[in-house]
């Protein structure tokens, strides 16, 4: 008779209960994944790579997003307004002091988490409601600073400078194609850095303040702190991810998208993608980034049916499009798409009796 084997995973160790990549055929679609990723420059479409650039340093004003709301339940709607920090910063230090590209995307997070930190301070008096209309006072205070204050630095009132093309080792990453690369290798970087606050003390100390943060203090965590350091890490990441972005278009401005529209989307995603999960940032904005093309090519494909309407169409498809689908998200799938994925394989290792 054949040994009966009990469903379910059964970990050993505490290595193997905290382990990331847990099975072999996970390993297996690890490489290939990272295989077909390093290698799409080679074989992929130049919007292809430029799609792909974007959703690289999307997911990581995400992923800082992510820890802040996600993690600490503080809501945000100023993210965007911080790239547009991490972008000025980049193309100054690049600029005027001549810094290599990885340390003036370094200087860029950190200068953005100290801007970050001030308008972080409210979080102690206020929350919910209340902190997101704080944290809106970023999205109007950043974006008009920019266009009114230091007009020989910033450009004045058009708010636009340009970046110059970022060198490395004597490289010169001007095609879409190697910048590709450097975008990937960020978002790597900053996937371990999240992987591993997730799993540390700050990262549990976070989830408790959202989930309870009268309780959490009474156990000893200061919650003064630890908001501060949430709304440090998310500005940090979301000045790499602006710092990112300017290079990648060459200029920064307010005109390149870092409006409050652009702050909501960014939400959106972590929304679509899966609150407070790892996994979250890359479906959500891997699927809005998808859509958004979507709209644009279906906006096309109805002005031309509509001709009276074209130029309405263009403008409003698209953040119609968004708002449904968001709409759609809300109701049938709230804990977003991550939480799908984990109830899919929930579902695979419990078969044959996964129901």
């Amino acid at each position: 008779m054949a040994a009966l084997r009990p469903a379910g995973d059964f970990d050993r160790s505490y290595e193997q209960d905290m382990a990331v990549v847990r099975r072999p055929w996970q390993w297996a679609g690890l490489v290939v994944g990272l295989l077909v990723v390093l290698s799409a420059p080679l074989w992929g479409s130049a919007y292809l790579v430029s799609t792909a650039n974007t959703i690289f340093y999307t997911i990581i004003a995400v992923q800082g997003l992510n820890v802040l709301t996600g993690y600490t339940g503080q809501i945000s709607l100023g993210q965007a307004a911080f790239m547009l920090v991490g972008g000025y910063t980049s193309a100054l230090v690049t600029t005027h002091l001549g810094l290599p590209f990885p340390l003036a995307v370094l200087v860029a997070g950190l200068a953005t988490g100290l801007v970050g930190l001030l308008f972080g301070l409210p979080s102690l008096r206020v929350k919910g409601f209340y902190l997101a209309m704080a944290t809106l006072a970023a999205q109007f205070i950043i974006p008009w600073l920019s266009r009114h204050a230091f007009p020989d630095l910033l450009g004045g009132t058009s708010g636009r400078i340009d970046v110059p093309v970022p060198v490395l080792l004597g490289v010169s990453f001007s095609e879409q194609r190697l910048y590709y690369y450097l975008s990937l290798a960020a978002l790597i970087v900053t996937t371990l850095l999240v992987l591993n606050i997730s799993r540390s003390r700050l990262g549990r100390a976070l989830v408790s303040i959202r989930d309870n943060d009268l309780a959490a203090e009474l156990l000893g965590v200061n919650l003064f702190q630890y908001k501060l350091r949430a709304f440090f890490l998310a500005s940090f990441l979301a000045g790499v991810a602006g710092a990112l972005k300017a290079h990648s278009q060459r200029g920064v401005g307010t005109e390149f998208g870092y409006g409050l529209e652009e702050s909501i989307i960014l939400l959106g995603m972590l929304v679509i993608g899966g609150l407070g999960t790892n996994l979250g940032p890359f479906l959500g904005v891997t699927a809005v980034v998808l859509l958004q093309d979507l709209a644009r090519v279906t906006g096309q494909f109805l002005s031309e049916l509509f001709p009276a309407i074209q130029s309405r169409l263009l403008n409003s498809f698209r953040p119609i499009f968004f708002g449904l689908v968001l709409m759609i998200f809300l109701i049938f799938e709230p804990r977003g798409l991550a939480h799908r994925w984990q109830m899919i394989k929930a579902a695979w290792r419990l078969r044959p009796f996964a129901r």
